[in-house]
């Protein structure tokens, strides 16, 4: 029998295969990225929104060549919800799988995981080293950047976006909303 899994079941699990401390931070930042969205289109189960942003990237940094695929595998192993699972690795759709994101859920996931990525490296090259003070502006400016913080898939963010029916500004600024408020637990204060 299928159980849904708790925050604090997903956060050891996240934490038995993942030892680097980026990739937690990671994790932390799309929970809570995962968490504001769901809160803004009124989704009644946060839990499983939040869960399924933690343990997204779980096999990353154990397998990075099976990404996704060796998630599943866990997971199923788990006796975690098979609609849990599918939203984990549809996030990887044209990239290492081909599950589609067609949940709202999916395709917020699918959208900001990059998106994080990529805000976190510009707010690292702030002064400040702050998610408190950090603009749109700053964000687009290394956005338009391909040389700043290469390895993200700006295609991705696009067509999310596009899917979820946003402009890039407005899924960059929820993002940024989202992971300020949780600027103390992500590291993302800085001296703003």
């Amino acid at each position: 029998m299928e159980k849904k899994p708790t925050r604090e079941e997903a956060l050891a699990l996240l934490k038995k295969y993942n030892r680097s401390d980026a990739l937690i931070k990671h994790a932390l930042a799309v929970e809570a990225v995962m968490t504001y969205f769901a809160e803004k289109y009124g989704e009644g189960d946060l839990e499983k929104w939040r869960v399924i942003g933690l343990v997204h990237d779980l096999d990353y940094e154990q397998y990075p060549e099976e990404h996704c695929h060796k998630t599943k595998a866990i997971l199923t192993e788990e006796g975690w919800p098979e609609d849990y699972i599918r939203a984990i690795i549809s996030h990887g759709w044209k990239i290492c799988t081909d599950v589609e994101p067609l949940e709202t859920m999916e395709k917020v996931l699918y959208t900001t995981d990059e998106l994080t990525g990529l805000i976190v490296a510009t707010i690292l090259m702030r002064p400040s080293k702050s998610i408190l003070d950090l603009e749109l502006s700053s964000v687009k400016k290394k956005y338009k950047n391909k040389n700043f913080a290469a390895g993200v898939d700006r295609s991705i963010i696009e067509e999310g976006a596009a899917m979820l029916g946003m402009s890039l500004d407005e899924v960059i600024q929820e993002t940024i909303n989202a992971m300020r408020a949780e600027a103390a637990a992500l590291g993302l204060e800085g001296s703003a």
